[in-house]
């Protein structure tokens, strides 16, 4: 009789975060960044159909990197959360924090019982009524969670971009500086060099305080190429 093969679990856990950390290297970079009027989703996405930036709830919004199937599946899940915890109770109710745990529990549950990891890595924003109340909250793959304050940067190059944000972000940008300021930090390679992106490439959406009851909106076409000069 040949005896089982054995996997440490130490092993087997440092073999999942290491196979879920490459597959979300392979994908394009995602930027979330607070400006002075709501909090702004950039991403490069040549797709027009497969969005990696979308509307969760009335002032909550989703934006992700990785395998396209499975942060969908996590989109929809919160939707579906959103919404029946909203008519269950009240719109208010609904917060970000609540959907961050939520899927904070789907996530660690994939990474330690099923065999293979979600190679996902997930931002949920929610905008404040007044400056310095917003949200964001980054959730990795394996489902840890990180309150993060006036950015984030996730996909393949996020250190790179991370250290262009660090220097030009501050609490006051407007929403073309801080357009300008997403898209320079993803033109930054792990290099240090800089290229230049066509708008067409990318994905943009803002969380907008000054809107009525739903703050999502999408930037696209003339509006898009204004708001970058």
């Amino acid at each position: 009789m040949t005896m089982p093969f054995y996997v440490s679990p130490e092993q087997l856990i440092k073999d999942k975060a290491d196979y879920a950390r490459k597959g979300i290297a392979r994908g394009r970079s995602v930027v979330v960044l607070e400006f002075d009027n709501g909090i702004l989703f950039v991403a490069e996405n040549p797709s027009r159909a497969l969005h990696k930036i979308s509307e969760i709830y009335d002032r909550i919004a989703f934006a992700a990197v990785g395998k396209y199937n499975e942060f969908e599946n996590l989109r929809v899940a919160g939707v579906r959360f959103a919404d029946l915890r909203g008519y269950s109770y009240d719109r208010r109710d609904v917060t970000s924090r609540s959907l961050a745990n939520a899927y904070a529990q789907t996530l660690g549950t994939v990474f330690t019982e099923a065999p293979k990891p979600y190679e996902v890595e997930v931002v949920v924003a929610e905008v404040g009524p007044e400056q310095g109340t917003d949200q964001l909250y980054r959730l990795t793959f394996d489902g840890s969670v990180a309150d993060e304050h006036g950015f984030v940067a996730m996909g393949g190059s996020a250190e790179s971009i991370g250290e262009v944000l660090k220097e030009g972000w501050q609490e006051s940008l407007t929403l073309s500086a801080a357009a300008k300021l997403a898209v320079k930090a993803l033109g930054r390679g792990e290099n240090g060099e800089q290229r230049e992106i066509d708008p067409a490439g990318l994905e943009v959406a803002v969380l907008d305080r000054a809107r009525p009851r739903r703050k999502f909106k999408r930037l696209t076409g003339p509006k898009l190429s204004e708001l970058l000069g």
